[in-house]
């Protein structure tokens, strides 16, 4: 059993009081960078995109469908893959359900991944969503985007020193973490608790910077 210290109920509350000053600064810093977000500049669409869909082919205007606002998440589904990331997937049992109600507010949502579009339309039949998926597959939508590199352009990443924030996030979360997993091409090549995968060689040298496993 987990070992955590007891107190009074005095105790807690004077913690949890200062503890509220930190969420609502948090959160007053979360509206600014928020703020800032939206005011960062449009970029003009200049090349003409097509997505395949289950009506066809279409443009990336297309994918308005007569609404004056359209949200694309990048949803990790390569063409080799068989399954979608659990992440990702994850993240869009929570985003199906906003569809309608996006919707009624003139905003359009879906998903789009490189994956032929026939993989993508059966495991969304498989989990359950209500939300339209494209694939990108032949385009460069993701390139430009900024959601595809080439093996070149991640040479020096992989073969030099881990940036600072990637070592800092990894061990972070595997900290934090009861049950952890490592992604592959979307299928999962290592799991365990925070504390085994932060002493695993191929996980060290992938995200913590380690000279022990590949070299």
């Amino acid at each position: 059993m987990t070992e955590h210290r007891i107190g009074t109920q005095e105790e807690w509350q004077a913690e949890r009081d200062e503890l509220l000053k930190e969420e609502k600064e948090l959160t007053r810093r979360g509206d600014e960078l928020a703020r800032k977000r939206r005011e960062l500049p449009w970029v003009p669409v200049e090349k003409d995109y097509r997505f395949e869909t289950e009506e066809g082919t279409k443009t990336l205007a297309d994918l308005f469908d007569g609404r004056s606002q359209l949200l694309v998440y990048h949803f990790m589904f390569g063409p080799p893959y068989e399954a979608g990331c659990p992440v990702c997937s994850s993240i869009a049992d929570t985003l199906a359900p906003q569809v309608p109600h996006l919707k009624a507010r003139d905003t359009t949502l879906l998903l789009a991944s490189r994956a032929p579009l026939a993989k993508l339309i059966a495991y969304r039949k498989r989990m359950g969503w209500g939300i339209d998926w494209v694939s990108s597959s032949g385009s460069e939508f993701n390139r430009d985007l900024g959601f595809l590199y080439t093996e070149e352009e991640l040479k020096p990443f992989l073969e030099g020193e881990i940036p600072p924030t990637v070592e800092q996030n990894a061990r972070m979360a595997l900290r934090s973490a009861d049950r952890a997993y490592v992604l592959e091409t979307g299928s999962v090549v290592l799991s365990g608790t925070g504390a085994e995968l932060l002493e695993d060689d191929q996980l060290k040298a992938a995200y913590l910077g380690s000279p022990l496993y590949g070299k």
